[in-house]
């Protein structure tokens, strides 16, 4: 039996029940699903399913991250509701795709761990299966693991073998719709031009869970717990010196503007620092920041498309202000302007969580 599969959290407890109830049927797992944006969350969904099949002795097909040929599949359906027709659209070219992999492996039967997302219709779900199954002859295997308790079954799975838990089906459009009935920032579609590791982003988790797997390839414990804080994100900033010279300028992160825009000139200097006059700004050169970091950044530009990681940044900002959660803005420049300022910084301070990993 060809097993699609969708993530782990759905695929674990799954697979677990299907080897109880099927114990003559071959599962082999397949890894479709191009409806998963961006790229580095379907790593990451992969890295946990590849896992996952490992620890139950299944062997583990991927099959072709194709996420344009799935974005001209759904074109017009973009605002369709979750369980709407976009979805349904989603499920026939899995399935499709699907069923076509166990023809070529010989197979007469598919399932999918989306009937046990508890996101998903398994009426919708069954429909399109058994339509596949008139066309292509290849039987669906309808299971319900969802009902007699089997979502707090799956709930303690999900625990026990510390898997990933997203918290959106992977499509751009539904996290979209999720986001803005939250009020929630999209931050899973931040990622810098510079490469920098931000707090509780998508590449921060699978760098986490690359690490619990080589924890367990070296028999290490481990727990990983979830953990509050106050995140941030940052969407531009713009120094003008003057009325119209544009000055390059990085600054740190957690630097905050209550009104995105700041308008004054430098007062004074203490121990390198240089204070605005408005808005607690404090200026420093990139000599000051590669002496504190004794890095050999040769331009302010270099530094903003190459900087430092955030809990590096985080140390200077303690250096300068004296305690780590100053939200004043650090401004890094080449040269300390001698002239009238005006400073913007578009950005955004939110509760989260995220994760962390304990060796034990």
């Amino acid at each position: 039996m060809l097993v699609h599969i969708c993530c782990s959290v759905d695929s674990h407890f799954f697979l677990e029940k299907l080897q109880k109830d099927f114990p003559q049927e071959k599962l082999t797992g397949f890894f479709y699903d191009p409806n998963i944006h961006p790229y580095s969350e379907y790593k990451l969904r992969l890295l946990d399913v590849e896992r996952s099949c490992k620890k139950l002795g299944i062997e583990l097909i991927e099959g072709e991250y194709d996420y344009e040929s799935w974005l001209k599949a759904v074109r017009g359906l973009e605002k369709e509701p979750e369980k709407g027709a976009r979805c349904e659209v989603c499920f026939d070219k899995r399935f499709l795709t699907s069923a076509q992999k166990a023809l070529e492996l010989g197979e007469d039967k598919i399932t999918t761990t989306l009937l046990v997302s508890p996101l998903k219709s398994q009426e919708q779900l069954k429909h399109v299966g058994d339509d596949f199954h008139a066309k292509h002859g290849v039987e669906f295997i309808a299971v319900d693991y969802r009902s007699g308790g089997g979502t707090q079954d799956q709930s303690r799975v999900t625990k026990e073998e510390q898997l990933y838990r997203q918290d959106y089906c992977g499509c751009i459009y539904g996290l979209t719709m999720q986001r803005e009935q939250q009020e929630r920032l999209m931050d899973e579609m931040f990622s810098p031009i510079s490469g920098q590791t931000l707090p509780a982003s998508i590449e921060e988790r699978l760098q986490l869970y690359t690490s619990r797997n080589e924890l367990e390839d070296e028999g290490k414990a481990y727990r990983i717990v979830r953990q509050k804080f106050l995140n941030y994100r940052q969407f531009n900033v713009k120094l003008i010196s003057g009325k119209k010279e544009i000055v390059d300028a990085h600054a740190l992160s957690y630097s905050t503007l209550p009104r995105k825009r700041a308008q004054g000139r430098i007062e004074f200097a203490i121990e390198d620092v240089h204070y605005f006059n408005r808005e607690e700004i404090k200026f420093i050169t990139l000599q000051y920041f590669n002496d504190f970091f004794n890095t050999q950044y040769q331009s302010v530009r270099e530094l903003i498309f190459n900087p430092p990681d955030v809990k590096k940044e985080l140390q200077l900002r303690e250096h300068i202000c004296g305690f780590s959660y100053d939200l004043s803005p650090i401004i890094v420049v080449q040269h300390i302007p001698d002239t009238k300022l005006t400073l913007h910084i578009d950005a955004k301070l939110y509760e989260d969580t995220r994760e962390k990993l304990i060796v034990l």
